[in-house]
Formats: C-alpha cells, structure tokens, sequence
C-alpha cells in the first residue's frame, strides 16, 4: 500500500489529468434525442392504417429546464451532430463527477497526511518563497 505522501500526489495527478480533459470537451448539449411518428388525422390517409407507423420520423430533443420539459425540433440532417453531442455532455458529465470525487479524496487524504506533504506543492509552479509587499507610492510636495 502506498504511504500517504505518494497517495497525495497520486491524487493530484488525477486531479490534473481530468482537467486537462475536461477544457479539451467538444459542443456538448443535455437532453434525449427521440424519433417521433404521428397520425396527421386524415381518415384516407396511409397513417391511418393497422399497422401502419404513422408520418415520420421527425425528431426531438427533450431536456428539463427550471424544472419545466423544453422540446425542441432537430432536422433531420442535424441528428447525428446532436446525438455527437448528447453523447459529449454525458462524457463531460462523468469526467465532472470523476473530479469531485477525486477532489473528496484528495482531501480526505490531506486530513491523513503527515506534517511534511505540503498543500502548497500541489499547486503547479508553486514557490515557496512569499513575495514582500511594496511600500505604496508617495506624493510628492508641490
């Protein structure tokens, strides 16, 4: 089993790995994409017969909004983009909730970790060294 030090750093390197894929993400957009057939009514009408799936297909993307489900009508030249990106916020999705758990560990494993696994050098390019502040301009007398 690895001591704590190099679980941290373990972490830390997971934690920068999915960021660097999570800023690489492609369009994305939530929702389901559904093949829709209807009956237009019409009593003469090919729809109108047993067996028959109806006009169609058209398609929809659906998604809840505020609480509310919003459709909205993709062409039919436009479904395998959406479904591309369906598919690139379900990927995004999972890498988010890969980090936050990621994050939880790294945490918990602060907690654990001895006095001399510093925080500070999980910082990339973090110095040590604190900068000194400067004295504030002075106005010069007319």
């Amino acid at each position: 089993m690895p001591n704590q030090a190099s679980r941290v750093q373990e972490l830390i390197k997971h934690r920068e790995d999915l960021k660097a894929k999570i800023v690489q993400v492609n369009d994305f957009r939530a929702g389901s994409l559904v093949e829709r057939y209807r009956r237009c009514g019409k009593p003469t009408c090919h729809c109108a017969q047993k067996g028959e799936a109806g006009h169609g297909p058209s398609w929809s993307l659906t998604r809840e909004v505020k609480g509310k489900t919003v459709t909205r009508i993709i062409p039919p030249d436009a479904v395998e983009t959406t479904r591309r990106q369906i598919a690139e916020h379900r990927r995004f999705r999972g890498l988010v909730r890969d980090l936050v758990e990621t994050n939880d560990q790294l945490c918990d494993a602060w907690l654990k970790a001895p006095e001399g696994v510093s925080r500070e050098g999980a910082k990339k390019g973090a110095s040590k060294k604190r900068s000194t502040p400067k004295p504030s301009p002075r106005l010069k007398p007319s």
